[in-house]
């Protein structure tokens, strides 16, 4: 009887097992070709930039076992450096690379997603976009574009300009000539500043030939490698204007969707990757730029109090201004407000008392 129980209850669970159902294995990614262009806002002699998205590319092919691949365009080839956001958003291309900022005039809000004048350092800025909401809330501006949006490089905080001769007081800023674009240029007209916006490879000549007497750019070694310190021997510190400004890979969001998701994961990462490598390269070349100009002869010279404090007083005031007359502006910047506030709390707190012993 025993005997006879335990086959019974032996072939009941051995029919149990037989008829368990058995899971379907998971159904293998879809991998196929696929071929993108991206064009960005920037000439090959910016080897920093360009070399950074060649890099991205490369990854991205690498990580896809050459499926898919994106072809790189310098500035102008396909069409001009600063319709980069226009081409993407149509559909013109795939993907493209520039600073947000240059698209003021389209949505004010894109300022948030590059930098603002006395805004957040490279690593403050990181903080905000990937773990202070940032990212999200510029990515809900660039969706009226038809666009996804991710951080990919950054400059570091920039220098404040070349000037032909020194300046202490916001009385010597009155009708100096000087090219300087987005918010901060709008900041140094409210300060006296004679405005002008003309392409990087053109103010060398304008510098020299007394077209200028003040310029931006971005940060010794760019700077040195355009020969800016061949036309004007003053250069200031620090860029309150670029205190960290990102770069932006902009991809139509067409494009996007029809990505499979492992190519869209991939495509991510290479962009994260991008954000961190350009500005390690930066920060390792501009340090040995600035002890190359010292050596040329170049002063080093820092903004004073006064004009650093009349330059942050117009930025708040501006801030205010603009938040009154742009709902998205003003949404974006009080989010933001509060995490620079309380960033600065931090930071003021440990990073500056370490910086300023070390530098001392």
């Amino acid at each position: 009887m025993k005997r006879r129980y335990f086959i019974s209850a032996l072939g009941g669970a051995g029919l149990l097992y037989a008829c368990e159902p058995t899971k379907t294995p998971p159904k293998p990614l879809s991998n196929p070709m696929i071929k993108w262009r991206m064009i960005t806002s920037w000439p090959q002699s910016l080897d920093i930039i360009h070399g950074s998205l060649q890099r991205l590319v490369q990854r991205v092919e690498a990580m896809t076992e050459g499926r898919f691949t994106i072809e790189l365009f310098s500035a102008d080839e396909v069409v001009p450096a600063l319709k980069v956001l226009d081409a993407v958003s149509d559909g013109t291309v795939e993907a493209g690379h520039t600073a947000s900022y240059y698209y003021l005039g389209k949505q004010l809000a894109f300022a948030f997603a590059t930098t603002l004048p006395f805004g957040l350092t490279p690593m403050q800025q990181n903080a905000w976009l990937y773990n202070g909401g940032g990212l999200e809330a510029i990515q809900s501006i660039y969706a009226d574009f038809n666009i996804i949006n991710f951080p990919a490089g950054n400059t570091g905080s920039q220098m404040g300009g070349w000037f032909k001769r020194t300046i202490q007081t916001p009385q010597d800023l009155q009708g100096l000539k000087m090219r300087i674009p987005g918010l901060g240029g709008e900041i140094m007209s409210r300060l006296g500043v004679n405005v002008q916006v003309i392409p990087g490879g053109e103010i060398f000549l304008a510098l020299q030939r007394g077209a200028l007497d003040a310029a931006d750019w971005i940060g010794p070694y760019d700077d040195r490698k355009l020969g800016l310190h061949d036309a004007a021997k003053y250069y200031y510190a620090p860029g309150w204007w670029e205190p960290g400004a990102t770069f932006d890979a902009l991809v139509n969001r067409k494009a996007w969707d029809a990505l499979p998701k492992n190519y869209q994961a991939i495509f991510k990462a290479a962009a994260y990757e991008t954000n961190l490598t350009m500005l390690a390269e930066y920060q390792r070349k501009n340090q040995e730029a600035i002890a190359a100009l010292k050596q040329d002869g170049i002063q080093i010279l820092t903004y004073s109090p006064e004009i650093l404090k009349a330059a942050q007083k117009i930025s708040e005031d501006l801030y205010q201004e603009k938040s009154s007359q742009n709902p998205e502006f003003s949404r974006i910047f009080q989010q933001w407000n509060q995490f620079r506030t309380q960033s600065n709390q931090w930071l003021k707190q440990n990073t500056l008392p370490y910086s300023q012993f070390i530098a001392s």
